[in-house]
């Protein structure tokens, strides 16, 4: 029985699909004025390992995320580098998908950009202002009027006499109340804009959402998510503005990834403190930094820093480590199976909530079992089911995991062990910790066993 945090209600929640044969998933996306960093790297491994158990459990899911390619960050960094906005988005979302291959995350059924969708976007308003919930500023800019929804502060807890009370920003003109907030902004001198029947101008990043979740996965679906810092006001002024329009409820379930955070202060572009996921792949192999990631449980804050990073090394080294050598032996499965409850028990921790610390757990007491067998088919076995439960949240699949990004070929490095291996015959201990030495110095580790030495990557 899976069961998700829904924090909308703020429990752990048995998840009851609208319609078992189709789920649908809503997740906010990036916008696309700059590289991705490591919080939306979160954001992205988060929901893709929650995408891919929802399809191990229903036999169809339809994940949607958008793509924010028009707001005021994206109008700015194209003006300050000289270029046409669609270039600079585009050039962004490939940098985006990029990162997301390095990462293994599979890419959403669906990925709608705003800058596509400014009809529906216009048909949303329309509906808000028939409905009296959205009108007309001094300035010419359409503003939802939140007083006017009943509902507000829902999801985060929030109402408006508290925020109103604790609030020092004064009323614009054109507001009727400061926490109103902008469905389509008219157009500014030179910028881009779309023909409304309201003006040349363009639409407000809280509208976006609305409008592509509302098209590709109706009025009312399963699950909404995003990173913890959208659920105010994000994703609190989506649901006035959808189930305003639409008199139901936006989503069943809302989920929320946790912040990133750099020496405790939350990771962000605008406090300066953030590394690019690009960056960070200079240094770590992008399967290190997916592990790093679910190493934590989704909801829970994430702290960056080398330390751990080198130690999500350290231990994905070590799962590698157990299943190296093995060869695939399904015919072992059946036993497995029935003497040990190992992928009974990583699904459940995967039903509760997405549980990938616990999950990783099993991954390890399994390698653990590798290591104290002589049976070697059931080692066999034993190393495929690591490998599919490990593929279950897309870690383990890559055979040359412990010799990527060794400079020296393996007949180059093989030829130095032989070398290492008469020397120590030879009782020249010095030549042979040299060869040691050298190797370790071009990323390259020796393991001596009984049976021969072998070498991995640093």
């Amino acid at each position: 029985m899976l069961k998700i945090y829904n924090t909308l209600t703020k429990t752990k929640e048995k998840f009851v699909p609208i319609n078992e044969d189709l789920i649908g998933i809503y997740v906010c996306g990036m916008t696309v004025y700059d590289r991705c960093h490591i919080g939306h790297a979160r954001i992205m491994i988060g929901f893709d390992i929650i995408v891919r158990h929802l399809r191990l459990r229903f036999e169809n899911v339809n994940f949607v995320r958008n793509i924010t390619d028009v707001d005021d960050k994206i109008i700015n960094r194209a003006l300050e580098n000289n270029e046409e906005i669609s270039n600079l988005t585009q050039r962004f979302i490939d940098f985006m998908h990029q990162d997301e291959g390095f990462l293994n995350v599979l890419r959403p059924d669906v990925e709608p950009r705003a800058t596509e969708s400014i009809d529906d976007m216009l048909y949303l308003i329309k509906k808000l202002i028939d409905k009296g919930l959205a009108y007309k500023g001094e300035n010419g800019d359409i503003y939802y009027s939140v007083d006017k929804f009943k509902n507000y502060g829902k999801l985060s807890g929030k109402n408006l006499d508290e925020l109103e009370a604790g609030t020092r920003v004064e009323v614009a003109s054109d507001k009727k109340n400061s926490f109103d907030f902008v469905l389509w902004k008219s157009s500014k001198k030179n910028e881009v804009s779309w023909d409304s029947p309201w003006g040349l101008g363009r639409p407000g990043w809280h509208l976006e959402c609305s409008a592509m979740s509302n098209k590709h996965l109706g009025n009312h679906f399963d699950i909404h998510g995003g990173g913890a810092d959208l659920a105010f006001p994000h994703h609190e002024n989506e649901i006035a503005q959808s189930e305003g329009a639409n008199d139901c409820t936006l989503a069943n379930t809302w989920m929320h990834i946790g912040f990133v955070n750099t020496d405790n202060e939350k990771m962000s572009k605008s406090l300066g403190n953030f590394f690019t996921i690009n960056d960070v792949l200079q240094k770590y192999d992008g399967e290190v930094i997916r592990y790093f990631i679910i190493s934590s449980h989704y909801r829970s804050p994430l702290n960056y820093s080398d330390d751990n990073l080198n130690s999500a090394k350290s231990a994905l080294t070590r799962l590698y480590i157990a299943i190296r050598d093995l060869s695939v032996n399904d015919s072992a499965m059946e036993e497995i199976s029935m003497r040990y409850d190992y992928e009974n028990d990583f699904l459940a921790a995967m039903d509760d909530d997405f549980n990938t610390p616990i999950s990783l757990s099993i991954l390890f007491a399994i390698a653990k079992e590798i290591g104290t067998t002589t049976d070697e088919d059931l080692a066999g076995g034993l190393a495929t089911l690591m490998r599919k439960l490990g593929g279950y949240i897309g870690i383990l699949q890559n055979d040359d995991f412990l010799t990527i990004g060794v400079s020296l070929s393996d007949d180059e490095i093989n030829q130095k062990i032989n070398l290492r291996t008469q020397a120590k015959k030879d009782k020249n201990f010095g030549l042979a910790d040299e060869i040691r030495n050298e190797l370790s110095e071009l990323g390259v580790i020796l393991e001596d066993s009984s049976t021969g030495t072998t070498w991995r990557k640093d």
